[in-house]
């Protein structure tokens, strides 16, 4: 018998062994950069709308597609700045789809509270009791480091929860903690648990009375909770506004952020819808910043959907709220924005007057 030699073993070894698998080397790519993605997003978002709705099959857009091609050329251009136009092109689209989507929400009766609810429904709420209760709500929602989104939501619950239920004096409040418990559970990452709603009440609550009185307001709301505010707008309108101004951006939105906020304490408020808010909102900052400048341009008429002359009313009751002629016992908010981190904007100077020709149509 032979010996087998080290040489004819590791051969032998070398023929058993299994190919290795060759995984091609991977390559990042661009979205941007695959040919035609835009008309197929384009292809397949009509295809959807036309399954939801078959009218429009028939229909005509006019939205134009974005192009990932030179016109003069057969070759892709690959260069960077017109990639991020293609995809902003892209985005843009959906976007508008979506505010299309919370203006058809926003004017549903069913998500809008009840005008002269407390003349009409309310046999003890007043409208300080109101204001009083809006105040603390703020200054709950700033101590536990609350979304602005949160705040609104959870006074629209109020709102719409009392223009179906008289409520008592006694159980406004916890109206108003159950409201604020629901709006963080649908806003917040990590929401403060029903027994921290307790104690902000000073355990004037039992942990059952918060919970009854949640089931007993999502079941009047018919648990439609997600309701577009003054903060879903407004987050847009300001990305929109905020171009040339003489202050940094930072400060507008913080004064915008401002204004929206004074909304919550007027109760006359509730009669607008939340994008004509918002959209006042941006007519009054602008006006702030640069009072000798129109604050409603063309542009601006054209991409928030209103006329000044349609905001005048609600122009002027936010600018009577900032100068403290409404609600002028209530200085949580005003204490708020008087913070050195949010640019101070409280206390920025503005005439006391709005000029009346800014609200006339050129």
């Amino acid at each position: 018998m032979m010996m087998e030699t080290r040489a004819s073993k590791k051969k032998r070894a070398n023929t058993n062994q299994k190919p290795q698998l060759v995984v091609p080397k991977r390559h990042r790519v661009v979205f941007p950069n695959i040919p035609h993605l835009n008309v197929r997003v384009y292809q397949t978002r009509q295809r959807l709308k036309s399954q939801i709705n078959p009218n429009l099959k028939n229909s005509t857009t006019t939205k134009t597609l974005p192009l990932l091609h030179n016109s003069n050329s057969n070759k892709p251009v690959h260069n960077k700045t017109n990639g991020e136009c293609d995809h902003q092109q892209i985005i843009e689209t959906y976007v508008s789809d979506i505010d299309d989507h919370h203006r058809t929400m926003e004017v549903q009766k069913k998500r809008r509270p009840t005008v002269g609810y407390i003349e009409n429904i309310q046999k003890e709420v007043t409208i300080n009791m109101r204001g009083t209760l809006v105040d603390w709500l703020v200054k709950v929602a700033d101590k536990h480091k609350l979304l602005p989104e949160t705040l609104h939501l959870c006074i629209s619950y109020i709102d719409r929860f009392l223009s179906l239920q008289s409520v008592n004096e006694t159980n406004l409040a916890l109206v108003g903690v159950s409201s604020m418990l629901i709006a963080a559970k649908y806003e917040e990452i990590t929401p403060p648990k029903a027994v921290v709603f307790c104690k902000i009440a000073k355990n004037a609550y039992g942990l059952s009375e918060v919970l009854k009185m949640e089931v007993d307001i999502l079941k009047s709301l018919k648990y439609e909770i997600g309701n577009p505010n003054v903060t879903t707008f407004l987050k847009r309108f300001v990305g929109l506004a905020c171009g040339n101004q003489k202050n940094s951006d930072l400060q507008f939105e913080y004064l915008c952020n401002y204004l929206a906020d004074l909304s919550l304490l007027e109760y006359e408020c509730i009669r607008f819808l939340p994008s004509v808010v918002a959209a006042s909102v941006i007519f009054l900052a602008r006006f702030i910043i640069q009072p000798e400048v129109d604050p409603w341009t063309p542009s601006l008429c054209e991409c928030l959907g209103y006329k000044s002359s349609e905001l005048k009313e609600c122009v002027a009751i936010l600018h009577d709220l900032y100068f403290s002629r409404r609600a002028a016992s209530l200085k949580t908010l005003r204490n708020k924005y008087n913070r050195k981190k949010l640019k101070s904007v409280a206390n920025l100077p503005s005439p006391p007057e709005v000029p009346t020709h800014y609200f006339k149509e050129a």
